[in-house]
């Protein structure tokens, strides 16, 4: 009885049976393990302590520069998105620029259309929700795109501003403390606006957004005069300054204006150049450079500081 050519054999003088490995030819390639992206660095505990800590009432926030281009809108949605990632909720930010502002663009999801406009056209009803107001609000509200803060839209339509009285900015400022913890918003450029006063007179805090060029510096310091002639010496002492570096080399005048502004208002935080914010889109808090969210973190703290 013969012996039965074992499987995956070559039987002497054939063909080499299907399936069977050759001699000397070489093996296959292993499947490469899957690649689970890295997880973005979190800040430290006591940081995120800091950060989610009770604030004992809600607080306005105004981001303020006359100059444009020295990243107001940027700097309201990364410490928006900043506090909101520690705390999970309560935070929103506001785009309150005279004309057309591009926040509720750069912070993400526009699931509706509709932007400050709709809420003062319906702002009576709304006030009167009652118990219901935050459900009321969210129908006019967008969120961020990892959902860590609400946005209020602007509007592209510069007539919008005439109806943005004094009273009218009260009255969503109003609504707006009343179901959030930290109300940021993204001001204009117009000082000498009725709105933008209003905006000021009502902060808790200012943070001077600029970048570390003359141009934007001075702006910043004629405005930081403004207020105190105007009498708001308090809420220039208490400021934040916020130099945000807008090319991935600092430049001379960092240093320089960092001591300027540590002499005039509370504190200074640098925020660097990050990549992934260059293309003016959509700004995504998880998918920049661990450091830059980082220094975004560390910011956020200073903004909140002894509350």
């Amino acid at each position: 009885m013969s012996t039965p050519t074992p499987v995956h054999s070559r039987p002497r003088g054939g063909a080499p049976v299907a399936g069977a490995a050759q001699v000397g030819a070489p093996m296959p390639n292993p499947t490469p393990p899957r690649q689970v992206p890295p997880q973005p660095v979190q800040p430290g505990p006591q940081l995120m302590d800091e950060l989610r800590r009770p604030l004992g009432r809600s607080r306005v926030i105004a981001f303020i520069n006359p100059k444009g281009g020295v990243h107001k809108t940027t700097a309201t949605v990364l410490a928006a998105a900043a506090m909101g990632t520690a705390r999970q909720n309560g935070i929103i930010a506001w785009d309150n620029n005279e004309l057309r502002g591009t926040l509720g663009l750069r912070a993400g999801s526009a699931r509706h259309g509709r932007t400050i406009r709709h809420l003062v056209e319906h702002l009576d009803q709304v006030e009167a929700a009652g118990v219901h107001l935050p459900e009321h609000l969210d129908e006019f509200l967008r969120h961020s795109a990892d959902g860590s803060f609400d946005v209020l839209a602007g509007d592209e339509d510069p007539k919008l501003q005439t109806k943005l009285d004094p009273t009218t900015v009260l009255r969503v400022l109003d609504i707006l403390t009343r179901t959030h913890e930290l109300v940021y918003i993204d001001t204009g450029n117009n000082v000498e606006s009725n709105n933008w006063r209003t905006v000021v007179s009502s902060a808790d805090r200012l943070v001077i957004t600029t970048v570390p060029r003359e141009d934007a510096a001075f702006s910043a310091d004629w405005m930081l005069d403004l207020l105190e002639d105007s009498g708001y010496k308090h809420l220039v002492s208490d400021a934040v300054t916020l130099l945000s570096l807008p090319t991935p080399n600092p430049g001379p005048l960092l240093d320089d204006l960092s001591k300027h502004f540590n002499n005039r208002t509370r504190s200074v935080a640098v925020v660097p150049y990050d990549p992934a914010l260059e293309p003016g889109s959509k700004i995504e808090f998880s998918g920049l450079r661990d450091q830059t969210r980082q220094a975004w973190f560390e910011a956020a703290q200073k903004i909140v500081a002894d509350w």
